[in-house]
């Protein structure tokens, strides 16, 4: 009875263990994946954010001359809340939109060919791992995309623009966590599109879902701008990109923006959610 008691913990430890290795292994297999794409992973994230940089914090501002800066902020009126420079505003809600699509497209679009007619996933699934842990590597890892994501897209968002925004980092744990919770949440969210749409409707998605999310995400204005659209200020409350970019807002520049505490508390909430949703569906992909 005692060596029975005494070989129990022993048993767990290994488990653990093997666990623990077979994560890694997953990890580094996604990670090798990625250095070979490492080009198309970069041209992917700086693209739509350095376009919309160059027209709209370079080109347009130039058009109006050495003294245009009144008609710059007459067409972009949250340009008036940071002292004229639209540059502040963009960067926080671009780094987020670079979170948001680098999750989602990690997760969401390797699903949709793993769930298709060749059935990948099932290889994946074979690893000694519960079937939970498989989709949590998935979170994992997209999330260490999306990190590095806003890291490229950052000094894209300060050296581009014509006037460089006014930055300045209140809180560095704050901004990690930020970071953090905003990476796993896009995972998530990934999850949850991967696991719920058809394979074939996977790009529909972008079109119908991503795109309006991440212009009604508070990305290029702040929530407070929206006061005199209370309706939409409300409404807007449901979209997780709006905490990443009021976070990323609060963390980097002196805008106004959402309480810190709130911004944290539905991150957690939007991360648990979406991860629940994620993995119920991935749990009925798979042994469905």
């Amino acid at each position: 009875m005692t060596t029975a008691i005494a070989e129990a913990p022993a048993q767990q430890i290994s488990k653990t263990v093997m666990y623990t290795r077979a994560f890694a292994g997953l990890f580094r297999r996604d990670l090798h994946v990625l250095r070979r794409e490492l080009f198309p992973f970069v041209i992917r994230v700086c693209m739509n954010p350095l376009l919309f940089l160059f027209v709209f914090t370079y080109v347009i501002p130039s058009m109006s001359g050495p003294g245009g800066s009144g008609s710059a902020s007459a067409m972009n009126p949250t340009a008036a809340m940071a002292g004229n420079a639209f540059s502040t505003v963009l960067l926080p809600g671009l780094m987020a939109v670079a979170i948001m699509f680098s999750g989602i497209a990690a997760v969401a679009l390797p699903l949709a060919v793993e769930f298709g007619s060749t059935r990948e996933i099932d290889d994946r699934v074979m690893c000694p791992l519960p079937v939970a842990a498989v989709a949590l590597e998935k979170i994992v890892f997209s999330a260490m995309q999306s990190v590095i994501a806003a890291c490229i897209v950052y000094p894209l968002a300060y050296y581009v623009p014509a006037v460089h925004p006014s930055t300045h980092v209140n809180s560095w744990p704050f901004l990690i966590a930020v970071l953090i919770l905003a990476s796993l949440t896009s995972g998530a969210l990934g999850l949850t599109i991967g696991t719920t749409v058809k394979p074939s409707q996977i790009g529909l998605i972008f079109g119908v879902v991503v795109i309006p999310i991440t212009f009604l995400g508070c990305v290029y204005y702040p929530w407070a701008a929206l006061t005199h659209i209370r309706w939409l200020q409300i409404g807007v409350l449901v979209n997780p990109i709006v905490y990443m970019s009021e976070g990323l807002r609060a963390a980097l520049t002196p805008l106004p923006h959402m309480p810190e505490p709130l911004i944290l508390l539905m991150l957690v909430v939007a991360l648990s959610t979406l991860t629940w949703l994620g993995m119920k569906g991935f749990m009925r992909r798979v042994i469905g």
